[in-house]
């Protein structure tokens, strides 16, 4: 049978090579490192784009390397001059030629020998793509007659085919051919047991060859080659460490060490075992510092020394050797190769679990058994659903920048994987069979998470975007897009529906996080527990940025929220939008901490760091904390680690301060290209579909956008309405039977119960002062408290020291003498009416504290919620909640709220930090109605106020200017009476005045001072002046102050009295109402302290000065 083509060109080229006089240096090179690190490459590579490297690949790349580092001699060619003399050319590039068997149709075979030209200059994964490429060309016939010429250099490896070594046929041109036999033991341990072979430290070998033209290369040259190959084949000048870097695995290369087995087996055995025990703990304790948690990679990867089983003496040669597993995946024994893979797996991939720091033992077994030899793989359904919600995601985001290129949006871009973490965490709260979602978050990705999570309309977005304005805005009101709140239906994969709300919130980062919990607290309050699985059944969900979550104090005080009885909601999952920078902070600047979330470590919550770039991990993580949330009703924070396309904003250049970071944003696919193409190579779906998908919400933003934009609303805004002011008085009294009944409640102790001996003692002179049918304020405000019980109004009462009281005034729940064991008299009021009592002491806090009730107050409109501070002067504390939420959020967001605040105020020589509420700024604040600022002094008066807060039909904050001294003050005494019948009223007027026509001066004033002012006028004996009392400053009492002034017709003096300097207390806020009403009928002037930029005098004898001189002015003259 005559030979053709190739096969012909095969016997030319053999009798070719004939005529040159080689030679074959042989090595024998151990293949144990080769294997390892090979094995990690590809689980790598099978984890994230997909491919796998071969150890042609590997051993080709070390030939490559060798002879192009240290051993140019061997790319030398024989040539012959134009004299016909012997020369030697020595190649400028590595031309690699790979022999490749090729079967054809007819089960012939052939041999093809395609060239990686200058592979010198290539890194290790351009070689291999390179090399891949050349192959596709061979099986697909493809391959030119340039892809043959120019070798000079050749490998071969028929070890593939279980050849052990072979001498191989050089070709003109080239200077040598390197083969590669078969990897396997040597044949004379072929029977053995493999792991009598484990103990022994006995590797694999390879073969490798090296036949080179004798005329120009020397046997010593060839041989001090293969010794170089034998170097960086067992990771000799970080051959592995340059494989893995220019491939990207995220992990440092195993090394080579010497195997070490002491003539003590059984000892040397127990050592190792301790050793293999201490790297399993530290894996647990310290694998997420190797983890492959950044997609930007912006530092090299480091092994951690307390990972490393060096450290441990642990080597290669361990790695098949069985060790005792204490239960690891659910083994009892596995080789230690397949115990690190179980670790790693679990912890240091692309997923990094920070856990041990707890101390509950159960807690950290359930991490374990859910993360250690777990199956990580998600059905096709579920792939095929996590790229629709990135699709979604990158669809808005590129659909808003093309279409509102200068408008400001804070895309997720980059961060893209929030999206599918947040709709498996709602999909699994409402498979679960929760009552609903409260959310909470930044402006970061807000638009994305409004739409695609809580089911905001493509046509409320546009709306938004092309500011086409409600026809009900008015002038002054609403907020920009990107802080908007909104509530919505999320729908699982399985078809289960659950309420979502994302509250609304202001740029103050993290602002909105005790509000959200707040909320959730609330509505889980108003659920019958009857009706739900679930003992927590609203689940808060708070999404964070990294720089505010580490640099924000309300983050460490909202979480300590979360075990404290008060305000514990079962756990709330919070992800972190981790950047891995503010708005041009890097984290070296911003934190002290190794993570940003290490702060949630304060509270034993568990941390799932994750890679953004690895969305399917982004999914396992939220499973994951959404079950350790319903196991253990605890906090769990998810660190989602991605970056951000663009600046803080869309128009910021974030560029000037990161310049680095942003070169590899730019060169950086996004997320769902790279999710796609990972499930192309899968062969989970086609490019077409993956295109279709995307095609088909671009078809749908472009329609919604259309139809907003052919139904443009006018744009004229009205003014703001007229403020109605003071509303009309509502009864509150109650019948006297409640009164008394409530009295027996307070009065009532169970059997053995033991009371203090000083409370026995207060409460006997409130039996005696209740017998002259007299009030004091504590006991008013308990008639008011359980009045509203009976009437079936829920109460909930939080403060610093709220249970007792800061002046020991309160005592709602008592505490047994003798078994500390609580009672609250109150509480055997609820249950007739499904009211309940909530009375708590809070945690040290003001901020969050305060933050919580108002979200409490905005869901549960139904309840009388009041938050205490220790002492009004500290109410700043919470200064961002007041501002931003308590005064705004109805202008804002049209979000109303009924919340009380209990202010301890009054100046009575306790220094600059225990006197003053701060009223001016209330009254600064105050605007439209949009909050109540009462300072009453008397307990009828507090026992209306507070019942009117919630026999209204509206909602309005209520700042309540609560005493300290006159809390046990006859002044502030009222008579049963005044309980039964009657209301709240905004003006007292001075009931001592006979005969108002005598009075020449009517002296304004509101709070403790009326009380002071009542005392001195008595000393100085019937001076012409009324007092009287504005109980309510805002909103303030036109009608009532008119009236007043014209009952005193002949008095034409109006002084403002107030105990506070002159740029503090209620003048600078109040005197427009005097001046524009009055300004020309009376002559109006302020008495005060003088302008001090601190609130009080330290010194109670400057007090006392001070005060004289005040009530010098306000009184004397007469």
């Amino acid at each position: 049978e005559p030979l053709r083509g190739a096969a012909a060109r095969i016997v030319a080229n053999m009798a070719a090579s004939l005529e040159i006089p080689t030679a074959t240096s042989f090595r024998e090179v151990p293949a144990k490192l080769l294997e390892v690190n090979r094995k990690a490459i590809n689980e790598y590579l099978t984890r994230s784009r997909g491919g796998k490297v071969s150890f042609t690949h590997l051993i080709g790349y070390a030939a490559v390397r060798a002879i192009a580092d240290s051993m140019p001699a061997m790319n030398s060619s024989f040539v012959e001059g134009p004299d016909g003399k012997p020369r030697v050319l020595h190649n400028e590039h590595v031309n690699l030629g790979i022999a490749v068997d090729v079967e054809n149709a007819d089960g012939t075979r052939t041999l093809m020998v395609p060239v990686i030209r200058a592979a010198e200059t290539l890194e290790f994964r351009e070689f291999v793509g390179a090399y891949e490429d050349l192959i596709r060309k061979v099986r697909s016939k493809k391959l030119t007659a340039d892809d043959l010429a120019g070798a000079t250099v050749s490998l071969t490896n028929p070890g593939t085919i279980g050849t052990l070594q072979s001498v191989p046929r050089l070709m003109r041109t080239q200077g040598v051919i390197v083969g590669v036999g078969r990897i396997d033991y040597p044949a004379a341990f072929e029977g053995s047991d493999p792991a009598a072979l484990a103990r022994l430290g006995v590797s694999k070998t390879v073969v490798v060859t090296s036949t080179y033209d004798h005329r120009i290369i020397q046997g010593a040259e060839s041989g001090l080659f293969l010794a170089r190959v034998h170097d960086l084949l067992v990771g000799r000048e970080g051959f592995y460490d340059r494989v893995f870097y220019s491939l990207g695995v995220p992990s440092v290369p195993v090394e080579w060490h010497r195997d070490d087995n002491p003539d003590d087996e059984f000892e040397a055995a127990a050592a190792k075992q301790m050793q293999v025990d201490q790297l399993v703990n530290m894996h647990r304790v310290r694998g997420h510092l190797i983890a492959d948690l950044d997609p930007l990679r912006l530092k090299a990867p480091a092994m951690h020394t307390e990972l490393d089983p060096n450290t441990y003496d642990l080597t290669i040669w361990d790695l098949d050797r069985e060790f005792l597993t204490n239960g690891l995946a659910g083994s009892h024994k596995m080789p230690l190769g397949n115990i690190l893979a179980v670790l790693r797996d679990a912890y240091c991939r692309t997923i990094g679990i920070e856990y041990m720091h707890i101390q509950d033992p159960d807690e950290k077994r359930w991490i374990q058994e859910h993360v250690e030899g777990v199956p990580t793989v998600l059905s096709r359904e579920e792939k095929l659903h996590l790229l629709g919600r990135l699709n979604a995601a990158e669809a808005l985001e590129k659909f808003l920048g093309a279409r509102y290129i200068s408008q400001k949006r804070f895309g997720i871009e980059g961060a893209e994987s929030t999206i599918p973490l947040l709709d498996t965490i709602l999909g699994d709260a409402a498979d679960g069979e929760l009552d609903s979602v409260v959310m909470g978050m930044a402006h970061r990705g807000r638009l994305n998470v409004l739409v695609n999570i809580v089911g905001k309309s493509y046509n409320q977005l546009f709306r938004e975007f092309e500011d086409y304005v409600d026809p009900e805005t008015v002038q002054g009101s609403g907020d920009v897009k990107y802080h908007l709140g909104q509530a919505g239906k999320f729908f699982s994969r399985n078809g289960n529906g659950i309420g979502v709300a994302l509250a609304a919130n202001p740029s103050h980062l993290e602002a909105v996080d005790p509000v959200v919990v707040g909320m959730a607290r609330a509505r889980m309050d108003q659920i019958d527990p009857g009706t739900v699985a679930s003992r927590y059944p609203v689940l808060p969900v708070l999404v964070h940025g990294d720089a505010a979550f580490a640099g924000q104090g309300v983050v460490a005080e909202t979480l300590n929220l979360s075990n404290i009885k008060g305000y514990r909601v079962g756990g709330t999952i919070h992800v972190v939008i981790n950047n891995q920078v503010g708005f041009t902070t890097s984290p070296a600047a911003a934190r002290s901490s190794v993570y940003a979330t290490d702060v949630a470590k304060m509270v034993q919550a568990p941390i799932l760091h994750v890679n953004g770039d690895d969305p399917e991990a982004c999914v396992r993580v939220a499973h994951l904390a959404f079950q350790y949330r319903q196991t253990f009703n605890k906090d769990v924070v998810v660190d989602l680690v991605c970056y951000r396309r663009h600046g803080h904003n869309e128009a910021d250049d974030p560029s000037y301060t990161q310049p680095a970071m942003y070169r590899r944003i730019e060169e950086r696919r996004s997320v769902r290209k790279l999710y796609t193409e990972a499930l192309i190579k899968r062969g989970d779906i086609t490019l077409e579909e993956a295109e279709a998908a995307l095609e088909d919400f671009q078809k749908r933003l472009q329609g919604a956008l259309d139809e907003t934009r052919a139904s443009a609303p006018p744009t004229v805004i009205a003014p703001p309405p007229k403020m109605v002011g003071v509303l009309p008085h509502v009864g509150t009294g109650v019948p006297l039977e409640d009164i008394e009944r409530v009295y027996r409640a307070l009065s009532t102790l169970p059997t053995g119960f033991t009371i203090h001996p000083k409370l026995a003692r207060q409460f006997a002179a409130r039996d005696k002062m209740f017998e002259a049918r007299s009030v004091d304020w504590a006991l008013g405000e308990a008639f008011a408290v359980g009045t509203l019980l009976l009437d079936g109004v829920s109460v909930r009462l939080a403060g610093q020291d709220s249970r007792r009281g800061t002046f020991s005034q309160r005592h709602s729940t008592l505490i047994d003498y003798e078994t500390s064991g609580e009672f609250t008299p109150l509480a055997e009021l609820i249950g007739e009416r499904g009211a309940q009592l909530w009375l708590y002491d809070s945690l040290l806090s003001e901020y969050a504290a305060m933050g919580f009730e108002y979200g409490y107050s905005v869901v549960n409109k139904d309840a009388l919620v009041m938050w205490e501070a220790q002492f009004g002067d500290f109410v700043n504390g919470a200064q961002i909640i007041l501002d931003q939420f308590l005064v705004a959020a109805e202008d804002k967001w049209g979000q109303t709220s009924g919340l009380v605040l209990l202010l301890p105020h009054g100046y009575e020589g306790q220094g600059p930090e225990h006197s003053s509420a701060r009223i001016e700024r209330f009254l600064t604040l105050a605007a439209e109605d949009n909050i109540q600022v009462c300072n009453p002094t008397s307990s009828a008066q507090y026992f209306h106020l507070l019942r009117r807060q919630m026999a209204r039909d509206v909602r309005k904050p209520l700042i309540v200017f609560t005493p300290k001294w006159l809390l046990r003050s006859r002044f502030a005494q009222s008579p049963v009476a005044a309980f039964t019948e009657g209301s709240f009223e905004e003006l007292v007027d001075d009931r001592t005045v006979t005969d108002p026509s005598a009075v020449r001066r009517v002296v304004l004033c509101s709070g403790k001072v009326a009380a002071d002012a009542f005392e001195e006028r008595d000393k100085r004996g019937g001076a012409p002046v009324a007092i009287v009392r504005v109980e309510q400053v805002y909103p303030w009492p036109f009608a009532a102050v008119t009236a007043t002034l014209e009952r005193y017709s002949n008095a034409r003096e109006v002084v403002w009295l107030q105990e506070e300097p002159e740029n503090m207390g209620g003048w600078n806020g109040i005197k427009g109402f005097l001046y524009d009403v009055h300004g020309k009928t009376h002559d109006i002037r302020r008495v005060s302290r003088v302008e001090s930029g601190s609130p009080a005098s330290g010194s109670h004898h400057v007090h006392d000065q001070e005060k004289a001189l005040v009530f010098e002015s306000a009184l004397g003259g007469y």
